[in-house]
């Protein structure tokens, strides 16, 4: 029997994932479909829900009764989100039971103004577990300096995390590290270590969409032949780092009492540039280990005309050259993954903001009719 493409990348031990949420797709049974094909989990974030909450109208009637009972835009907000985090999460619940729960997840995110605040980001991930209540969820939490203390102290407590927002090898590394102490530091309490799951978000094409416009200001060969290059070489370099992380005698005592590495997911994903493959961040960065979370359209095209390799550790000093050479032609990646992570939280911030808008603006509406 043949296998579609999402079953191919399985048999690699690449797990697909859909960067995707919305009312009508789940009771229409858009997500099912997926899975039954062989999607294995589903990432959310505040501006894909200001999508889903702003463009349709299958939260009115949620909204309506929520604004009746004296909720606030940011209460009905939560509570919208919430409701299709549990949905999802019930119909990727076997997934998450025939994967063992390596697999199987759905990921909500702290609030963003969050993201340099240690102890409420902790205390928010809490609370939102809770009110979950679900064992496939995963909390996203931004890679920033104040959040890597909360991954160590979430996993050390057994929260499934997922970080966000990484651009930089450096901050991939000091993301491993949290992770791995939070492990150790729970397994001292005897507490066990084989239900905890979590992943690193690295973001791939906006680093391509920020580098390329400066390539472009260089008007020499070597310049020029690096466009479309360096979100990959990147990428790569942060799989042979995830290799290292999760390897050597003190990673082995911890799969001694079950733990699992925190596998690289790569997100941002579909193609900003019109002329580069629409399945390019796909094809290039597929490997064992690894998750890459896809937009649909992004999903649709490699099912349709992608292409199944284990590229992740081919060339990968070749990857190491152009990241070489990048720095050669006067770029400095880390000052541009630093201005990445910035501009990141912004993106959250701005949706999450025209989000609560919109609901106080529909809340208005209904309270007034």
């Amino acid at each position: 029997m043949q296998i579609n493409k999402l079953q191919q990348l399985a048999k690699i031990g690449q797990s697909v994932w859909l960067d995707y949420i919305e009312r009508g797709f789940l009771e229409s049974g858009g997500l099912d479909r997926y899975v039954k094909m062989g999607l294995r989990g589903l990432t959310s974030n505040p501006a894909i829900f200001q999508k889903a909450i702003s463009n349709s109208n299958f939260y009115d009637d949620d909204i309506r009764q929520l604004a009746l009972e004296g909720k606030s835009a940011q209460e009905i907000y939560e509570r919208l989100a919430i409701k299709d985090i549990q949905t999802a999460a019930k119909i990727l619940t076997p997934v998450y039971e025939k994967t063992d729960g390596k697999d199987g997840y759905i990921s909500m995110e702290v609030n963003p103004y969050l993201a340099h605040e240690t102890k409420a980001t902790i205390d928010e991930a809490r609370r939102l577990t809770k009110a979950i209540n679900m064992p496939n969820i995963m909390i996203k939490v931004p890679a920033t300096a104040e959040g890597l203390l909360a991954i160590q102290t979430l996993t050390e407590e057994g929260f499934n995390i997922n970080v966000t927002l990484m651009f930089s090898i450096s901050q991939y590394d000091l993301v491993a590290s949290a992770y791995r102490s939070g492990l150790e530091a729970r397994a001292k309490q005897s507490n066990g270590l084989d239900s905890i799951a979590s992943v690193a978000s690295f973001f791939v094409s906006r680093i391509d969409s920020k580098v390329d416009p400066l390539l472009d200001e260089i008007d020499i060969e070597e310049a020029q032949a690096l466009k479309g290059k360096i979100g990959i070489a990147n990428a790569k370099i942060a799989y042979q780092h995830f290799n290292n992380n999760f390897s050597g005698e003190q990673w082995a005592q911890l799969t001694k009492k079950h733990a699992r590495p925190q596998r690289v997911l790569y997100g941002s994903t579909s193609t900003k540039n019109p002329s580069y493959p629409d399945t390019l961040y796909v094809d290039q960065l597929i490997g064992p280990e690894t998750v890459n979370t896809l937009p649909p359209d992004t999903l649709d095209a490699f099912l349709d005309h992608g292409t199944v390799d284990n590229t992740l550790e081919k060339d990968v000093e070749e990857a190491r050259l152009q990241l070489k050479q990048l720095e050669a032609v006067g770029i400095q990646l880390d000052d541009i993954t630093r201005q990445l992570l910035v501009e990141g939280i912004d993106k959250f911030k701005a949706p999450y903001d025209k989000l609560i808008k919109t609901i106080t603006e529909k809340q208005a509406s209904f309270l007034n009719a």
